[in-house]
């Protein structure tokens, strides 16, 4: 298992689709299933779907390379049913003889990794515990695909599959190298950004609003949305913290809704959103431990976009909590039972309830593969777009790189390596390597 670990840290291996937790860290003793979550979780994305469809063998090497350095007897593709039916899947069908397609419902929030593990095996993660606990290790379809590409090619990670949508007329997915500007991917695929539209990395519910101009492909990124401003999953984006605060505090009818729809509660999670929308914020912050449940909070926006009635976002409010929390080093964590409710199957959120409820549904339109883009003239890498301590530089200024080659070293502790993207000269900026091309 080290050997895999050891390469996994190489070549700069992360979760491709999360947070940016560094994938060799997830690898511990204990485990009898690998789950790959190809569940596409936010509306308007087709990065992994894309993936499976144009370079299923290159998953399945990269899977096929965790089992046997693992010992783990077998994994999961988890999909959702209609991506299933699209690639021609059923569930229970084998792709080799240790990798199964496991095809979930079409409902909302399924790529939220304690829902995709509960819906795939039955089994439920005790809230504040990691996978492993239950004998499982989740990764993304494409962060398989990279250890694929790094096993076959010893190819470090330099280039990010993600999808071009939102309100344009060709969604596509497309491949560049990581540090790519956005604004600049926009002019390759002859897009031009109109007065009224905001751009987000991301999703439209979890992603985050962008400037183009100044905005850098990261290896987490698995979207680029262009939306108009009136669309409610960026109305909801563009309402400040304190207004929402503000709102909390005078509007909350105490009608539960919010806490009624928590996916995470519906799992028997002790998060209330209700509960923390009326807290007193002068009390949290003397006694943070008030509110230690936000952190089991999974940022889905059920709570604001579906359940309240009152123009609240219980989800800022909690977010606002778990910054909070973080700056305290504080995280809840029980060993107590916890038991999913038996209203759960009747309360999830069918995908298409969901897009129209953010007002995306007419932009919803399936993308196919574009192609690999890689001749861009600037890259900016950041050194800290993972969980972790930041990269180390390994460059200095006016330093000539090739694509591929080694720019930082992994810190000491949680870390990764980063890697030129192209070829060019080095210029350090603040947090990031700049490389550009020789003209």
């Amino acid at each position: 298992m080290q050997e895999l670990k050891d390469l996994m840290q190489k070549f700069g291996i992360v979760g491709a689709g999360g947070a940016g937790f560094p994938s060799y860290a997830k690898l511990a003793e204990g485990a009898d299933l690998l789950l790959i979550n190809g569940s596409e979780c936010e509306p308007l994305l087709y990065t992994d779907y894309v993936i499976l469809k144009n370079e299923l063998a290159m998953v399945l090497s990269g899977i096929t390379k965790v089992l046997s350095h693992t010992g783990i007897p077998k994994a999961y593709i988890a999909l959702k049913e209609h991506t299933a039916k699209s690639l021609g899947f059923e569930d229970g069908q084998a792709l080799s003889d240790k990798i199964f397609v496991r095809a979930l419902p079409n409902v909302y929030p399924l790529g939220d990794e304690i829902s995709l593990i509960y819906e795939a095996t039955g089994r439920l993660v005790k809230p504040g515990k990691l996978p492993i606990t239950k004998g499982i290790i989740v990764y993304n379809v494409e962060t398989m695909y990279n250890l694929g590409r790094a096993v076959r090619f010893s190819e470090p990670v330099t280039k990010k599959w993600l999808t071009v949508g939102g309100d344009i007329e060709n969604p596509t997915v497309i491949r560049v190298p990581i540090g790519a500007k956005v604004a600049d991917i926009f002019k390759k695929l002859n897009i031009k950004l109109k007065e009224g539209y905001t751009v987000l990395d991301g999703g439209p519910s979890m992603g985050k609003v962008i400037n183009p101009q100044t905005y850098a492909v990261t290896k987490t990124t698995k979207g680029i949305l262009i939306l108009p401003d009136n669309t409610q999953a960026i109305l909801s984006k563009k309402t400040s913290i304190k207004m929402a605060i503000a709102r909390a505090e005078t509007a909350c009818c105490q009608c539960t809704r919010c806490t009624d729809m928590c996916p995470r509660n519906l799992l028997g999670y002790p998060l209330e959103p209700h509960k923390m929308v009326r807290t007193a914020m002068g009390a949290v912050t003397v006694m943070p431990e008030m509110v230690l449940s936000a952190t089991l909070c999974c940022g889905c926006g059920i709570c604001e976009s579906l359940a309240c009635s009152q123009g609240i976002s219980p989800k800022a409010v909690i977010e606002n909590y778990k910054q909070l929390l973080a700056k305290n080093k504080l995280r809840f964590n029980s060993e107590g039972e916890y038991g999913v409710k038996s209203e759960r199957e009747y309360r999830m959120v069918p995908y298409k309830k969901w897009m129209s409820m953010l007002g995306v549904t007419k932009f919803d339109k399936a993308a196919d593969f574009g192609g690999e883009i890689s001749d861009f003239e600037r890259v900016e890498i950041s050194l800290s777009a993972h969980i972790g301590a930041p990269s180390i530089s390994a460059v200095k200024d006016g330093d000539a790189v090739e694509s591929g080659s080694l720019i930082a070293n992994a810190a000491k502790g949680l870390s990764l390596p980063q890697h030129a993207s192209i070829s060019g000269t080095v210029t350090l900026g603040n947090n990031k390597i700049i490389i550009d091309k020789v003209r």
